[in-house]
């Protein structure tokens, strides 16, 4: 006690920092324990009775309003997450903290939901009330345990019953099995995903934030069209190109024929190899023929790559007409690095 304040001494004391080694060793040894549960799980997901279970579990999600997940301690952290999975995939889902529910908040739950309880012992009693009341408004109940011939895995529509695995280092602190309940919660949401025909671009509707959302950009999305996309004719004389090429500062024009389909490109580069040309010279005559070009839906994150992988730095945007490529935009490195692609 200094100065009216309790000073708690650290739990860890004495630690031997020069033994870094030890304890990258130690830690190492924890993922391996982790590793070798996920591959147990794995392989039992392969077998009935779990298969089986998996499945079923799939269907009363696949036919919820929502999905509600209750778990207490660390099962109820990875709740939150199966949670935020199953919202993130398409399919509506929220956490309901076991011990809040029985001081009201059971009123969350409502006819056309499906609950989904985690428990690595089965027997978690904060759990009791709420399987009661989803009960009594005839709500079916996804068990996903630790246990077989536990308290919940007796009583669960659907119990999913996680491969007795001991926890790693033979700590009681939960790491193997909180492993596998996060695996088998990410496989039932991407799972429910897959067999309820979510798109990509549903999921980047719900991603519009962060390195997801960029990830699924589309190219149609950030590229330039109309007017800003530049364009000129293959009988164009060469100082038309000079002229486009300059004005829009792509550093490219595109050359296209009398029905308006992309031929050719005309870069920088193309301009500096046929100087002795500009004052003679036409579009058709200059320019690279088969030019790399991409389709509007393609990804951003794509795009990005073909152009770093021939050393671009703008990309023309194309329709299929028939078997033609129709330019309909451009798309330049800046454009894709400003908007947080890298």
């Amino acid at each position: 006690m200094r100065h009216g304040i309790w000073q708690r001494k650290p739990l860890i004391c004495n630690a031997d920092l020069s033994r870094l080694g030890d304890l990258a060793q130690c830690g190492a040894r924890v993922i391996a324990a982790e590793a070798r549960a996920l591959d147990h799980l794995a392989r039992a997901m392969g077998q009935s009775p779990l298969a089986d279970g998996f499945a079923a579990a799939c269907r009363l999600v696949l036919g919820a309003r929502r999905v509600v997940v209750c778990g207490m301690g660390k099962s109820g952290l990875i709740g939150r997450k199966l949670a935020a999975s199953l919202c993130a995939t398409g399919k509506p889902a929220c956490f309901l903290h076991p011990a809040e529910a029985a001081h009201g908040d059971l009123g969350l739950l409502m006819a056309g939901d499906v609950v989904v309880m985690l428990s690595n012992s089965g027997g978690t009693r904060e759990l009791m009330p709420v399987l009661g009341h989803a009960r009594r408004i005839g709500l079916r109940v996804i068990g996903i345990v630790g246990q077989a011939g536990s308290w919940l895995a007796e009583r669960a529509d659907v119990a999913l019953i996680l491969p007795k695995v001991a926890e790693a280092e033979g700590v009681a602190a939960p790491t193997t099995s909180t492993a596998m309940q996060m695996a088998m919660g990410d496989g039932l949401a991407l799972a429910v995903m897959a067999a309820g025909g979510v798109s990509a671009d549903s999921v980047r509707a719900l991603h519009p934030g962060g390195s997801i959302g960029l990830a699924l950009t589309r190219v149609g999305d950030v590229m330039h069209r109309g007017d800003g996309v530049p364009l000129i004719d293959r009988g164009a004389p060469m100082a038309q190109a000079v002229a486009a090429i300059s004005r829009h500062r792509f550093g490219i024009v595109g050359v296209v024929d009398g029905g308006g389909v992309l031929v050719g490109v005309i870069t920088d580069g193309d301009l500096r190899r046929h100087v002795a040309m500009l004052g003679h010279g036409r579009a058709g005559d200059v320019m690279t023929r088969r030019p790399r070009c991409v389709a509007a839906d393609t990804s951003a994150a794509d795009a990005l790559q073909m152009m770093n992988d021939a050393k671009i730095t703008a990309i023309f945007v194309v329709e299929q007409m028939g078997g033609a490529a129709m330019p309909c935009g451009i798309i330049h490195m800046h454009d894709l690095l400003q908007i947080g692609l890298n």
